[in-house]
């Protein structure tokens, strides 16, 4: 996971903040008080069924609509007083690409280039550094219509950079894509941070805010319903333990005699013992198997996904929390 770019004096400066915020459409509100504080260098994730009000937040705090109510700050500008300093610090990069099929990758860039004011050889030269670092430079020349999903999704964000952006909202950019092509966004996220970029991320798939997030939050009826690391939000979702498997009956039998606490499982020899997965508790099983002389032929962990938490914070009355299974 990247690391959050702190300093050692106090808390880091915040890259995004918000108290507040506010948006209703009609008599639907979309955003209802929702406050977040986002230190500079990190990744952010915002997570969220479809119309949990994602798409609205990043459209507020990237100034293309207005809120109802609440304040933002972004890369240290308010984002209604200083509504044209924010839009120069940041860059936006949505789940459908803006790149313009009709040119070609080189012609967009330079584009976006000229939007930003740059001179014609400064724009040339960030248009090919761009260009190398996103590995566009064979397909440079070639009309955008004929780039793959992957292609056009490292286009756009190459055209984000132009302006050398500190703050990126990246709104489900890899959705619709392949798997390869998600893993190297990935990569590419990783080094915006390491560049210090702060990365405001929303996403459908959870597996990519555990990859990237260095934190999390699931917006779910207008409120933030818990935000955390990904392990702290695991931790609010009950139903993890520690499950040790034998092969020899007897050894199983005065395993479950002195372990009275932990379910018996006698077919398969196995006894399950609730565990919040934590090192600590894990720590106190294993010294306690060292001190009896018990041994197991097999130790799994089995902690909450991002998936149960998901499902927990957003439908608890109608989908099931399911244990997931990581051997250790």
């Amino acid at each position: 996971m990247p690391t959050s770019g702190k300093s050692g004096g106090g808390a880091p400066p915040a890259g995004v903040s918000a108290v507040g915020l506010r948006k209703s459409y009609g008599d639907k509100t979309v955003l209802d008080g929702v406050d977040l504080h986002i230190p500079a260098g990190s990744v952010f994730a915002l997570l969220g069924p479809n119309g949990a009000g994602k798409t609205t937040a990043v459209k507020i705090l990237s100034t293309l609509i207005t809120a109802d109510g609440g304040r933002a700050h972004v890369a240290g500008h308010d984002i209604t007083a200083e509504a044209q300093s924010v839009r120069a610090a940041i860059g936006v990069t949505g789940q459908f690409s803006a790149v313009d099929g009709l040119i070609t990758g080189e012609e967009n860039m330079l584009l976006m280039a000229d939007l930003h004011h740059l001179t014609k050889k400064e724009g040339r030269r960030i248009t090919a550094a761009l260009l190398e670092r996103f590995d566009l430079v064979e397909a440079a020349k070639k009309p955008a219509s004929t780039y793959s999903g992957g292609m056009k999704r490292r286009l756009d964000i190459a055209m984000t950079l132009i302006g050398s952006p500190r703050i990126i909202f990246l709104d489900e950019p890899t959705t619709g894509l392949d798997p390869r092509s998600r893993h190297n966004m990935w990569q590419i996220i990783r080094g915006l941070v390491a560049d210090g970029v702060t990365v405001f991320l929303t996403t459908q798939y959870l597996e990519e805010a555990d990859q990237l997030a260095d934190r999390i939050a699931v917006l779910n009826d207008g409120r933030i319903a818990a935000e955390g690391t990904a392990d702290e939000l695991k931790r609010l979702v009950p139903g993890g333990h520690v499950r040790l498997r034998f092969t020899d009956p007897t050894t199983y039998k005065n395993a479950a005699a002195a372990l009275r606490e932990a379910a018996r499982d006698d077919e398969a020899l196995a006894l399950q013992i609730p565990s919040d997965g934590s090192q600590r508790e894990l720590r106190s099983i294993l010294d306690w198997l060292d001190s009896t002389g018990i041994e197991a032929d097999e130790l799994t962990v089995h902690t909450p996904d991002l998936d149960d938490v998901f499902f927990a914070l957003t439908a608890p009355a109608t989908v099931p929390t399911q244990p997931k299974e990581n051997a250790r």
